[in-house]
């Protein structure tokens, strides 16, 4: 059984710390210590981040694991560690890394390497790749592309309410350093050493109807961790890729952390 007592919540890009606002009361009823940490110049609400999106062009991959790095390591014990979308692969990196006692990535974007480009997640990341000029810019979804990005599953009022509620741009340099990562010599932000076998167990969760990350991200992703370590994928059906927010939550909630604490080292 593992001794972990502290949760690190790691979110996703287009959101913020406060898209796991559910899983937070829910864990800490569960008796864990839990961290939700924002990435480097997201420590303020979701409507000052759209009021001023200047954090959000200038965040780098980089800044955000160094912040999440000194987070962790200052910890009397190792974590464990839950990335949703953009955090799955910080949880991915942070476990390459030597860190945390458990990863549960869910809905994961892929890391450098993972060539699946599904139709619907290239129209969901169109808003920012139809311009390279975005690669400058913080780029917002409006209620429309958040719906069938995040929401696909809500009726449009749910997801409206959702939208006003989470939603912020989103770094159009980290979309398109992603897009081109496969195409560039040597290893980019993303970089895993997919051999290593010193890595803590890793759990994939993917959402059925996810059209950002579908589960065929996911397959690959864990497809190409060829060490002796745990990396396991579970699927939940009919969910989208907001699934901290999604019905049903609870379940995923505790599926992911009760996986990562008897695999937790």
């Amino acid at each position: 059984m593992s001794t972990a007592d502290t949760i690190v919540l790691i979110h996703g890009f287009w959101v913020t710390p406060r898209s796991w606002e559910h899983w937070i009361a829910h864990y800490e009823k569960r008796g864990y210590r839990v961290l939700a940490p924002a990435y480097p110049g997201f420590e303020v609400e979701v409507e000052s981040l759209n009021a001023d999106p200047t954090p959000i062009e200038r965040l780098t991959v980089a800044q955000v694991v160094e912040s999440l790095e000194t987070l962790v390591r200052g910890l009397d014990k190792p974590p464990i560690l839950i990335g949703h979308s953009a955090g799955g692969v910080f949880v991915q990196l942070l476990l390459d890394h030597g860190l945390g006692a458990a990863g549960v990535a869910i809905c994961s974007a892929a890391t450098e390497g993972v060539a699946v480009v599904p139709l619907t997640q290239i129209k969901s990341a169109f808003p920012v790749l139809k311009n390279p000029a975005n690669r400058h810019r913080a780029v917002g979804l409006s209620a429309e592309q958040w719906h069938y990005t995040f929401a696909n599953t809500f009726s449009q009022e749910e997801s409206r309410t959702l939208y006003e509620r989470y939603a912020v741009p989103a770094s159009g340099g980290i979309f398109w350093d992603s897009a081109l990562a496969t195409l560039r010599p040597g290893h980019q932000s993303t970089y895993v050493d997919y051999h290593n076998d010193d890595r803590a167990p890793l759990l994939f969760v993917s959402g059925e109807k996810d059209h950002l990350m579908p589960p065929k991200v996911q397959q690959s992703n864990a497809r190409h961790y060829t060490s002796d370590t745990v990396t396991e994928i579970k699927e939940f059906p009919g969910r989208p890729h907001l699934l901290p927010a999604a019905p049903g939550w609870e379940e995923v909630a505790d599926y992911a952390l009760d996986w990562a604490a008897s695999h937790a080292r």
